[in-house]
């Protein structure tokens, strides 16, 4: 086990260190080619930033991915299937970066990406087995695999609305699946390889993210979104677990802030995919805590779960499943005392649109 822990710190300390020279580049070329996020006053911007800030952070992570795979990897055709559909998705991002286009267009190539690793990566999810049930998909094992990589290629990129939000949320995934995986002896695994080298990635991407950020990861962060659904099912294709739902849930903050925007917006008639400042963190803003206690206050939570499902996987599946239900009782008693839904309770969108604005004032005065 010391081996193995050694072994694994030395990747994620390898790309870690990769990331953090990588990450002034990035900053450079964006500035270059325009890749820049501007302050914006329009309804629905969910940054809220006062000074244009580079976008190719989630490049940066990409790059050193690639330098912690031929360090650290090794070739298969489900590696290959990865590398070719992650350029599809990293080459988009860049571009929607430097110029914003079509939510369909970039749709299309998720989906051509996600094909690519089902049809020549033969990566699928057949069926899930957790909390004593099964499900077998049979021939929709396909589609719904396309389905799910194409969703969580976009979720992270979805929630990615404070300094360190989501590059933050991503290392704790990671962090738990590497910790399962050296307790059950998988070192060395195509997974956990793309876990520690992912780890160390996403944490030298944190060191100029975490508030107050001098970069964003752009669109690339669906870059992010893509390596954890793939690792989620290499987990579930592990021998070691036989249940899909114990990665997915270390996500449930951004799965479940995404899926009440869903909700939200379509109450609203809006698009899905548009904009707005009702999420989590503005509920939180609403409440008074500064935007970094907001982060940190989504990062607690977000452990919560991912000790939960770490207790589920090693120690006791019962005592994990409780803490489970606790913490979603929590998440639903929290949802309908704010508007994450609904706007029953206009007064909380008010001072979350107050609270972002005195931000906004405050940084404002000190430039």
């Amino acid at each position: 086990m010391r081996n193995e822990i050694l072994q694994s710190l030395g990747i994620i300390f390898t790309t870690f260190i990769c990331s953090v020279i990588i990450m002034p580049f990035m900053k450079k070329l964006a500035w270059h080619v325009g890749a820049i996020d501007e302050p914006r006053e329009e309804e629905g911007h969910r940054h809220i930033h006062t000074k244009a800030t580079p976008k190719f952070g989630g490049l940066g992570i990409y790059l050193s991915f690639l330098v912690g795979y031929m360090l650290f990897g090794t070739q298969s055709i489900q590696m290959n299937s990865i590398l070719i559909a992650s350029f599809i998705i990293i080459l988009t991002s860049i571009t929607d970066d430097i110029k914003s286009i079509k939510a369909r267009q970039k749709f299309l190539c998720h989906l051509i990406a996600a094909s690519i690793v089902v049809f020549y990566g033969g990566i699928t999810l057949n069926n899930v087995t957790a909390f004593g049930m099964s499900l077998d998909f049979g021939i929709f094992a396909y589609p719904i695999t396309i389905l799910f990589i194409v969703a969580c290629t976009n979720i992270i990129n979805l929630i990615d609305g404070l300094d360190g939000l989501s590059g933050g949320i991503c290392s704790i995934f990671f962090l738990t699946i590497g910790i399962i995986g050296l307790y059950q002896g998988r070192t060395g695994s195509l997974v956990m390889i793309l876990t520690f080298v992912m780890l160390g990635a996403t944490l030298g991407f944190l060191v100029y993210n975490f508030y107050p950020a001098s970069i964003f990861a752009g669109d690339s962060a669906t870059f992010l979104g893509f390596i954890i659904s793939i690792i989620s099912l290499l987990e579930f294709k592990g021998p070691a677990l036989t249940s899909f739902f114990v990665p997915v849930l270390v996500l449930a903050i951004p799965i479940l802030d995404t899926f009440f925007a869903i909700i939200r917006r379509s109450i609203k008639g809006k698009p899905i995919f548009s904009a707005d400042k009702e999420h989590l963190h503005h509920q939180l803003l609403s409440m008074n805590f500064s935007e970094k206690t907001t982060v940190l206050i989504i990062y607690v939570i977000d452990i919560l779960f991912s000790t939960a499902t770490i207790i589920y996987s090693i120690v006791d599946p019962k005592m994990g499943t409780i803490i489970y239900i606790i913490l979603f009782i929590v998440m639903v008693w929290f949802v309908l005392h704010t508007t994450i839904i609904s706007s029953k309770i206009p007064e909380a969108t008010e001072k979350a649109e107050e609270k972002l604005n005195f931000i906004k004032n405050i940084k404002s005065r000190k430039k």
